[in-house]
């Protein structure tokens, strides 16, 4: 797993300042809350209108701080995994070169073989519901289609830099929202990685596409 986060970010840096990942986070909503967002092959839309959402809930433009994949292939929409067939968790972090790198993981709970493409929907949230920090962005990883058996996993990589090298201002989520690719209901997994960044520089959440196995 550390070769792949490693990898990821000599193509961030590499690329300049291309836009990285539109992480699929829940938009907030007029109370402060923050609601799932549908993830179309990873790409955060509005259940209501379809349209890409901000933190703010006003819709953005995707290509703005995304790179959006392909449509996933037509078997893989067919066969796709829903949330009420999957459980989430989030594995060890692995740290490198200023980094903080935790795999997000779906696994197959059903009795039947699903598939997942392209990017989770996350969200950092307090104990209320709000949404904390911006909208993470999705790494230019090409997505691949994940078949999953009955008890097989995936995972997403999630990383940011250290708050401590960074500076950015902080806070400690009591849980990360967890919204499969095309689904609409999120997986609440209780976060234990300690504080992300949430504003200033360097406060930007990343992600790259799914692959097999849990990432350890």
């Amino acid at each position: 797993m550390t070769n792949r986060f490693l990898g990821v970010r000599r193509a961030v840096t590499a690329a300049g300042s291309v836009a990285l990942l539109g992480l699929v986070a829940g938009c907030g909503s007029s109370d402060g809350t923050s609601s799932a967002p549908r993830t179309e092959s990873g790409t955060a839309t509005s259940s209501a209108t379809g349209a890409p959402t901000g933190t703010s809930g006003v819709p953005t433009d995707p290509v703005s701080n995304s790179l959006t994949p392909s449509a996933p292939p037509a078997s893989a929409s067919a066969t796709r995994c829903h949330t009420s067939e999957l459980s989430a968790s989030v594995g060890r972090n692995n740290p490198g070169a200023g980094q903080e790198n935790f795999p997000v993981v779906l696994t197959n709970e059903s009795h039947r073989t699903c598939t997942l493409y392209g990017y989770p929907g996350t969200a950092f949230v307090d104990a209320s519901g709000k949404q904390l920090g911006p909208d993470p962005e999705r790494s230019a990883g090409k997505p691949e289609t994940v078949k999953l058996a009955p008890g097989g996993s995936a995972w997403a990589g999630l990383s940011f830099s250290n708050p401590e090298i960074s500076e950015a201002a902080t806070a400690t989520p009591a849980a990360l929202l967890v919204t499969p690719p095309d689904e609409e209901d999120p997986l609440k997994v209780t976060w234990k990685g300690g504080p992300v960044p949430v504003s200033g520089d360097e406060s930007s959440v990343r992600l790259i596409p799914f692959s097999p196995g849990t990432g350890a």
